[in-house]
């Protein structure tokens, strides 16, 4: 497995590879690139919301990604609860976050809230993703069976 570094995701993205739309320059970092939210949102202490990210993202079979919240909204007292994101998925990404801080902590539409850090696998997904949640647009509530 390797990380892909800022100018890897750039070449992936040329070759077709991984899609991050809409892309912007400044949310690329050395090894990572920062999705931005969807919505405006304020999250009570003890409160939590679904937020989905405003880029749409679609990896090929031989990558996955690992997300990580921006270390500002840890230190404000947000966490959020990810999943690893599977080989193949394309949609919007929805994100879980809990406030654990004792002030409301504001998210504005547009601003950048979790770091997508793209690995390779050593090869192709023998069994890439195609669940419930492909091609999910905009705030996506849990689908499972009860």
């Amino acid at each position: 497995m390797t990380i892909l570094s800022g100018s890897d995701i750039l070449a992936y993205i040329q070759k077709g590879e991984l899609k991050i739309t809409p892309f912007a320059s400044e949310s690329l970092s050395s090894a990572g690139y920062d999705l931005r939210s969807g919505i405006d949102v304020k999250i009570m202490p003890g409160g939590h919301a679904l937020v989905h990210t405003m880029e749409f993202v679609g990896l090929a079979p031989s990558i996955c990604g690992q997300l990580s919240i921006r270390s500002s909204f840890t230190r404000e007292g947000l966490l959020g609860s990810f999943a690893l994101v599977d080989p193949s998925f394309r949609g919007q990404l929805t994100l879980m976050l809990a406030n654990l801080g004792s002030a409301s902590v504001g998210i504005s539409k547009g601003e950048r809230l979790v770091q997508i850090v793209f690995v390779r696998l050593s090869k192709a997904s023998e069994k890439p993703y195609s669940g419930r949640y492909q091609d999910s647009v905009g705030t996506v509530g849990s689908k499972r069976n009860f």
